[in-house]
């Protein structure tokens, strides 16, 4: 395994670390929803599900499109909501 890969695989998982990024993540992994949406699952602000949105974007880990007055938000990148799957299995199965 190249360096290279290494960190980016790194930066992606720091990224994702966040408890509100990997909430938005788990939510995102089915469907596209809005700030709003969001806002309403993870009980926090607009600005600040916004915040965190901004910064999955920037690591384009999410994408968006616009539907009138509407932004909705999805997983752009398929390996991300297979390791999401893969974290839900391992971690969130009761046994």
């Amino acid at each position: 395994m190249h360096d290279q890969h290494i960190d980016d695989m790194a930066k992606l998982l720091k990224t994702m670390s966040h408890p509100i990024r990997l909430k938005i993540l788990c939510l995102l992994q089915d469907r596209e929803l809005t700030v709003g949406d969001i806002h309403k699952e993870v009980h926090t602000t607009n600005a600040n599900v916004s915040q965190h949105l901004s910064i999955l974007r920037n690591q384009g880990i999410i994408s968006y499109r616009k539907d009138a007055n509407f932004i909705y938000n999805r997983i752009a990148e398929g390996r991300v909501t297979e390791l999401i799957k893969t974290m839900r299995e391992l971690f969130c199965t009761i046994s």
